[in-house]
């Protein structure tokens, strides 16, 4: 077997450099999706009807296009119509939060309509306004409802983070793509970002365990 991981001790500090590199841009992303999701879910229940097409328009675009041709438009696109010369950085959070608030909306919404309907009934009936009802009553109740969705949701969102390599954006997989052009050899580096890929995720699983276990205990 024709394997030499020695050649990738030197480049290991600079492919760890990665990790947070490739976290940056992911935690912000899953924030914007998470907030913009949870903004659009409400629309997507509200009484306006022209909001909430818009809302189910805009959530088709997003799951009816792949990620990465997203992401290419958003890095292209942005500078040829606009003039600015956006960063991989910017591009990366813009595509990621854009793409997750799309699904994030629709397990947000299959959430709080899961919720029975006598909650918001009983509060109506107690004259409690919108806003406080769903911020107080609704969504903390869909939210255990929704977390093992959510969380299934930002765990694929750190996975396809590996696709940002692609505008030159130096995450993990960039970076053993540069490591492989040093030392010509693809399989060492790909290995070991793969390796870091899993234990990232599988840490991410388990912190979704211990909050979803935390939850029930609260119940």
């Amino acid at each position: 077997m024709n394997l030499d991981f020695s050649q990738i001790v030197p480049y290991i500090p600079f492919m760890l450099e990665g990790i947070w590199v490739t976290l940056q841009f992911v935690i912000i992303a899953i924030i914007f999706g998470f907030i913009l999701g949870s903004v659009i879910a409400l629309i997507k229940i509200g009484k306006t009807g022209w909001l909430r097409w818009m809302a189910d328009f805009y959530t088709s675009i997003f799951r009816g296009t792949p990620l990465i041709l997203q992401l290419l438009l958003i890095y292209y696109a942005i500078p040829q119509l606009t003039g600015y010369d956006i960063s991989p950085f910017l591009s990366a959070i813009l595509t990621f939060g854009l793409n997750s608030s799309a699904y994030v909306s629709e397990i947000i919404r299959a959430g709080i309509q899961a919720v029975d309907k006598g909650q918001r009934e009983a509060a109506e009936a107690l004259g409690i306004p919108y806003r406080p009802m769903m911020l107080k009553i609704i969504l903390p109740q869909a939210m255990k409802n929704i977390l093992p969705a959510l969380m299934n949701e930002f765990i694929t969102l750190t996975k396809e983070s590996a696709i940002v390599s692609v505008i030159s954006y130096l995450d993990l997989m960039r970076r053993a793509q540069v490591v492989s052009s040093q030392i010509y050899r693809n399989f060492e580096p790909l290995l070991f970002v793969g390796i870091i890929y899993y234990i990232m995720v599988m840490l991410l699983t388990l912190l979704g365990k211990y909050v979803e276990k935390r939850m029930r205990q609260s119940d």
